[in-house]
């Protein structure tokens, strides 16, 4: 009977279970020597990836004292609808993560196409509503007499005759010399009556619901303003996924899905009209891009842009501008249509990115809200872990009321939110970053015999409104009498939100103010890397390490 050993004994038991048999002959004793080797190095090897870790672990251990944990980077951009967050959302990942924005590239066509269609309808019906419907017995409109009035000389003007026909209108706006048949003046363009206009693009127009639903998934918003189309996070996505579907129902091979991204910038697409609504959308615009450009230039349109009767935003200009390279049949949007095109968000979406700072690598999360009033009780559950807000308010909107309810300034309902952010006591430690956001637009001048001529500037709108003769005090009463120029009015805003914020300011936060155009990617893109800088030492600062 074999006994065990027990604690007093004198013999190891691992000794003895390793200790070589009596007859062990000298080969079995070298293989038993490697093999002993072998579980050596393995052990080593362990010993040597266990001490990795470990020199790890304490390093890990060691950067958190630089970035705690609890600070890890919540980014919020706040502010009204239409101020300009998404845009500013959109430089942020061209920033930090362009191979995104490459990937999601084609959907954003949906969006300029649904842009260009609605701006279309918005200058169809406000021509509408000053009746440019006539009786029937002119080719022109009421409207059209009305407004072409104001171009024609004394002479022609004051005549007896009540309207005024298409080759009165050829002969007064004239000018000497031979005119191109594509210039707006001419009579193949200026006397090209709306109601014309209307009828031949009557069926691009009604694919406007279409393009909605296809984008909002038919979701729709009570109460945050008229008619808006609403997105929610991840949209990009659906919207192609939805048109893969679609298409299959429409041919016998759906496209493959690597086919509707681009993988590099300037990559050409093996399938760009996959979507088959965006495919008859894209074949209305090329076939029906004279009538828009006729449109566009109408001297009616012109004229009711002129004295603000017709108010467009400046994306929609910007679109209008360029329709003869967006209505090609192969069109992929660039990097600036997508910054121009407009779409409402819809509750939170948060976009994450991984930003170098002085040789360390720190994930953002940055939260892109909605600004319609109708959205902002959504912001509240995100203050809690919220490290800085970057607040966005459009300073050339002075003139322009909130589209939920008419009653009320943009830039009053902006100084209005501004002040519950800063009040708001579980923000009172939040970095906060403003931004005076002032639209550039595009501008095109017109050449000899009227002819367009590629655009190569462009314009601050606020700056624009202002030498056009839009008074600042007709809409902000409290500007009085100051000088209705540029400077003055910029500084007159900047100031009245470091008031607000001084008000509101127990904690002698520091507020970081910048005045860009979200548009403008290199003036943004500085500005950004200078809010990271800012924001990251204020991150020193609250962890008491400078």
């Amino acid at each position: 009977m074999m006994r065990t050993s027990s604690i007093r004994s004198q013999e190891d038991p691992l000794s003895l279970a390793i200790r070589p048999p009596p007859e062990e002959s000298d080969s079995d004793r070298q293989v038993r020597l490697q093999h002993e080797a072998e579980a050596r190095r393995i052990s080593e090897r362990i010993d040597e990836e266990l001490r990795f870790e470990r020199e790890k672990l304490k390093k890990a251990k060691s950067d958190v004292k630089v970035i705690p944990s609890s600070l890890v980077p919540h980014l919020l951009l706040l502010g009204q609808a239409e101020s300009g967050k998404s845009t500013l959302q959109k430089q942020f990942q061209l920033m930090y993560s362009p191979a995104s924005l490459e990937s999601e590239r084609m959907s954003w066509r949906t969006v300029v196409y649904f842009n260009v269609v609605r701006s279309i309808k918005k200058i169809l019906t406000t021509l509408e509503a000053f009746d440019d419907m006539d009786d029937g017995t002119d080719s022109q409109s009421t409207l059209e007499r009305q407004e072409l009035g104001d171009f024609l000389p004394p002479r022609a003007s004051s005549s007896a005759t009540p309207s005024v026909h298409s080759s009165q209108i050829g002969v007064a706006l004239s000018p000497p010399s031979p005119i191109s048949p594509t210039s707006p003046s001419s009579p193949s363009r200026g006397s090209t009556a709306i109601s014309d206009l209307r009828r031949r693009l009557l069926p691009l127009t009604n694919t406007e619901p279409q393009l909605a639903d296809r984008l909002s998934g038919g979701v729709s918003v009570s109460g945050s303003g008229k008619g808006e189309v609403y997105v929610r996070s991840g949209w990009q996505a659906r919207t192609i996924q939805k048109g893969q579907k679609l298409l299959g129902r429409h041919s016998k091979r759906s496209a493959p899905e690597d086919e509707l991204t681009i993988e590099r910038p300037g990559t050409a697409l093996s399938v760009i009209d996959a979507d088959p609504l965006v495919d008859d959308v894209a074949r209305m615009l090329e076939q029906s891009r004279e009538d828009i450009r006729t449109l566009w230039d109408h001297q009616v349109v012109r004229s009711l842009v002129t004295s603000r009767k017709l108010k467009l935003d400046e994306w929609s200009e910007f679109f209008l501008n360029d329709v003869a390279r967006i209505s090609a049949r192969n069109y992929v949007p660039s990097t600036d249509d997508i910054l121009h095109a407009r779409i409402q968000t819809m509750g939170v979406a948060e976009h994450i990115f991984d930003v170098d700072i002085h040789g360390k690598t720190v994930t953002w999360h940055l939260f892109d809200v909605g600004g319609a009033r109708g959205q902002r009780h959504t912001w509240v559950p995100y203050f809690d872990d919220a490290n800085a807000i970057i607040f966005v308010s459009p300073i050339s909107a002075f003139d322009q009321y909130l589209e939920e309810d008419p009653r009320t300034n943009r830039i009053d309902d902006s100084l209005q939110l501004f002040t519950q952010i800063c009040s708001n006591q579980l923000l009172k430690k939040v970095h906060l970053v403003l931004f005076l956001s002032r639209p550039f637009q595009a501008s095109v001048s017109h050449g000899r015999f009227g002819l367009k001529v590629p655009f190569t500037d462009k314009t601050d709108i606020l700056r624009k409104k202002l030498e056009r003769g839009l008074s600042v005090s007709k809409y902000i009463l409290s500007y009085g009498d100051r000088p209705n120029e540029y400077e003055s009015v910029v500084q007159y805003f900047r100031a009245h939100f470091l008031q607000v914020h001084r008000r509101n300011n127990e904690n002698r936060r520091v507020l970081y103010t910048h005045l860009t155009n979200v548009v403008d990617t290199k003036a943004t893109q500085s500005i950004i890397g200078n809010v990271r800088d800012s924001i990251f030492r204020g991150y020193l600062q609250s962890a008491a390490l400078v």
